[in-house]
């Protein structure tokens, strides 16, 4: 999974680490088993990668998910 997100840096990403929460961002470093996310805000999220079950790459322009009642 580290070799396939440093192949990944700089993209956007979005990524499920198996709950119904998917984590959206911009690549931004990979090291020591944990992933860096930036956000549309410029905030990081770390996530470790032993918890990442699906990645994606996304476009600038797709949407994000709502909520549903």
């Amino acid at each position: 999974m580290e070799e396939l997100l440093t192949q990944m840096m700089g993209k956007r990403v979005a990524i499920s680490c198996g709950t119904s929460n998917i984590i959206r961002g911009e690549v931004v470093a990979v090291q020591s088993g944990i992933l860096q996310l930036k956000d549309k805000d410029e905030k990081i999220a770390f996530v470790a990668l032993e918890k990442i079950a699906v990645v994606w790459e996304v476009s600038e322009n797709e949407g994000r998910a709502g909520f549903i009642s």
